[in-house]
């Protein structure tokens, strides 16, 4: 099969080694218009049970990637001054240039050619192809050449925030709310490398406005926030890597094909970055299409129907919860100061309603034993 792939991250890489792994026949090339070792941001989180599902559908990548993990056992919701450890859940972090340099190796050594700097603005550019994959982005210009085609909505949020790392390394997934005269900051960060943390800081419109970021040099904005995070950073620097203000696009797409090119990852769909799971989805993308040409070897329509088929319903639970956490975000200049820290703690624990109070009881005892102690009528 004749495979084109549209992006270099671990969408597109991964879907070219189960293919390539299950056909090495497979003519697979990957076109990426950055260089081979450019990338934005900083870590990558991936939650103790993304790993399970990686480690149970392939255990070879599991097991090449897992040395280079950070691994801890717990999160951590700093209110103010006040940190409310929350156990039970355990999350695992790389690089982001690590994990993508670690995913082109493996990729290459099985026979799939990457082209790096390769500007590709056109379907007619990749010339004739059995399969074109999409796994270009959240501002992917494939999905936006056909909006129609694919049935996309974008829905810009509120918030704004800025990806920042630090040189302090962090113990634990933390979630640092502080309030400030123009409004609540959050920062949410993570150690990635033993000297290194991911470092994301948000914040609602009306704060950014108040700040006055607009109007503010980068160097500004970095000392802004440095002040803002003096206590939780101890000393250290706040990194920037061509870091600058943004707004999450919430991605959809009602039809993932056409013909025969189809969308994965983030291209297909964008999960904030709130719930830690932008790359756990695009690499289950991987492994729904995979098994979808699996099923379907030699009907392309057939296969990409079974490919949305069976990664619709497990996705879009995560996607609905990662929107229902936006939402949590562009309100936390109300419920910050009004809730005490083992209440923000609960609160962020349960914002999607994925989690009830049992599973709070389950995973951390203790937090939930604090929290029926300040709502006591509630567990009578």
């Amino acid at each position: 099969m004749k495979i084109r792939i549209l992006g270099a991250g671990p969408a597109g890489m991964y879907f070219a080694s189960l293919m390539k792994r299950h056909d090495p026949s497979s003519d697979i090339v990957i076109y990426e218009r950055s260089p081979r070792d450019a990338t934005w941001g900083f870590g990558v989180v991936f939650s103790d049970r993304a790993l399970e599902f990686l480690k149970a559908d392939d255990k070879e990548l599991h097991d090449y990637l897992a040395p280079h993990f950070e691994n801890w056992p717990e999160i951590t919701v700093v209110h103010n001054d006040t940190h409310v450890p929350v156990a039970g859940n355990g999350f695992a972090s790389i690089g982001r240039l690590e994990l993508l340099n670690l995913m082109h190796a493996f990729v290459e050594r099985l026979g799939v050619r990457i082209e790096f700097e390769s500007e590709i603005n056109s379907l007619a550019d990749l010339g004739p192809a059995d399969l074109i994959v999409g796994a270009n982005g959240a501002f992917s210009w494939l999905r936006a050449e056909n909006e129609e085609k694919f049935g996309t909505t974008v829905d810009w949020r509120a918030n704004r925030f800025i990806w920042y790392g630090t040189t302090k390394a962090f113990n634990s997934l933390t979630l640092t709310f502080r309030e400030t005269e123009q409004g609540v900051f959050c920062a949410h960060h993570y150690r990635y490398k033993p000297d290194r943390s991911t470092f994301l800081v948000e914040v609602q419109d009306d704060t950014w406005h108040r700040v006055g970021f607009d109007t503010m040099s980068p160097e500004e904005t970095t000392a802004f926030c440095e002040r803002v995070f003096a206590k939780d950073l101890e000393g250290h620097a706040i990194i920037s890597n061509h870091s600058q203000w943004r707004q999450f696009p919430a991605v959809w797409n009602e039809r993932w094909s056409f013909e025969n090119v189809v969308l994965l990852g983030d291209a297909l769909r964008t999960a904030h970055f709130s719930i830690g799971s932008g790359t756990r989805l695009a690499m289950e993308d991987a492994v729904a299409l995979f098994k979808g040409l699996r099923d379907c070897p030699t009907d392309i329509q057939a296969a990409l129907q079974r490919f949305q088929q069976l990664r619709l319903p497990p996705m879009k639970k995560i996607w609905d919860a990662a929107n229902v956490s936006i939402r949590w975000y562009e309100d936390m200049d109300r419920l910050v100061p009004s809730l005490s820290p083992v209440e923000l703690a609960y609160s962020y624990m349960t914002r999607t309603g994925r989690v009830s109070h049992d599973d709070v009881r389950k995973r951390d005892p203790q937090l939930a034993a604090a929290y029926e102690s300040l709502h006591p009528k509630e567990f009578a």
